[in-house]
């Protein structure tokens, strides 16, 4: 299938918003010595500038505002996006300048997520729904957070997720989230040839924040459209992160550790530290979530028997690659190999 002309120059016009700013994004932070520097609780080994997440944040606003113009009936959502975008970026940002704490960076997530919910009840979405957006941007603008870790994974995630996303935005006939989802994907691409296969910039918390805001939008457009007996959809594209990011957060949790504060106890970061790099892991986790993408959009075709029996064997298979994943180099790290 060929793609229209205005679609191809739709997209690369973010593509090369994205790509600009995310160059001056890297001037600025070098010069500004905002640099994350190799740690123990870090998977890099070089000293490498943080925030180009905002290039991507700058090319997803002016997009709202285009889709906003094109599609004026979607206005009072799209403003309530573009404001709770604002606010996550905006305390990301600062963040990124100067540490706060993460309780204050969590109340302004909620108030965000606040916004976004009431954009999609205020635009006739059920309660329901609505709720459900909510809670899917809270958790995923903090787990796009947790998971930005290693060069790629976040990026290359967020844009097999949002195609999924826009797919069945397209087949719900929510053309106001395919013009938006394209807009983001193009604009994550402009990002990644700074942040892939060698970053030169990362996404910061700026960043890491506003892309899973923006996917917590576009899902929020799938569920409008879905019948509820296909919402366990979701779970298929976002598998590899929601349960690496869960499972792991469970295990801290149980073992009484600071659970908030960083390390290094991923699946995707013990794999990276001990399997063979950034490179290896991230293209792992694709495959993973492109099967992922793959099985949503043809169990999407169906008539929603046996959908949330298949997402579930979908969660199990997901808790038991990360069991063996964390239990392969957990011993490999007892054993201190391959550190």
């Amino acid at each position: 299938m060929t793609l229209p002309v205005g679609t191809l120059l739709w997209c690369a016009l973010f593509a090369a918003i994205a790509a600009a700013a995310t160059w001056a994004a890297r001037v600025y932070a070098l010069r500004r010595r905002m640099l994350d520097e190799p740690g123990e609780r870090r998977s890099h080994t070089v000293a490498t500038p943080r925030g180009g997440g905002i290039a991507i944040v700058i090319a997803m606003l002016v997009a709202i505002i285009a889709v906003a113009l094109r599609q004026p009936r979607e206005i009072v959502l799209l403003v309530c996006a573009g404001f709770g975008l604002l606010l996550v970026a905006g305390i990301g940002w600062i963040d990124d300048h100067r540490p706060l704490s993460p309780w204050s960076r969590l109340a302004v997530h909620i108030v965000a997520s606040g916004w976004l919910m009431a954009g999609f009840y205020l635009s006739g979405s059920s309660a329901e729904v609505s709720l459900l957006v909510f809670m899917l941007s809270l958790v995923l603008v903090n787990i796009w957070n947790f998971m930005d870790g290693i060069d790629g994974l976040a990026s290359t995630q967020a844009i097999l997720v949002a195609s999924a996303l826009s797919w069945l935005s397209w087949l719900v006939g929510a053309m106001a989230a395919v013009h938006l989802g394209l807009a983001f994907i193009a604009a994550v691409f402009g990002f990644l040839p700074f942040n892939f296969p060698k970053a030169r910039i990362f996404l910061g918390d700026v960043g890491s924040g506003a892309l899973g805001f923006m996917l917590a939008l576009l899902a929020g457009w799938v569920l409008d459209g879905l019948r509820p007996a296909a919402w366990p959809l979701l779970l298929l594209p976002f598998g590899a992160f929601l349960l690496d990011a869960g499972l792991t957060l469970a295990s801290r949790m149980l073992r009484g550790d600071r659970w908030w504060t960083p390390h290094v106890e991923h699946a995707y970061q013990r794999w990276a530290r001990h399997g063979g790099g950034h490179v290896r892991v991230t293209v792992g986790y694709a495959v993973w979530t492109a099967l992922g993408c793959a099985a949503m959009v043809w169990l999407s075709g169906g008539d929603g028997r046996g959908i949330a029996m298949l997402a579930a064997l979908w969660v199990v298979f997901g808790c038991g690659l990360w069991r063996w994943l964390r239990g392969r180099y957990d011993r490999m790290e007892n054993l201190g190999v391959g550190a």
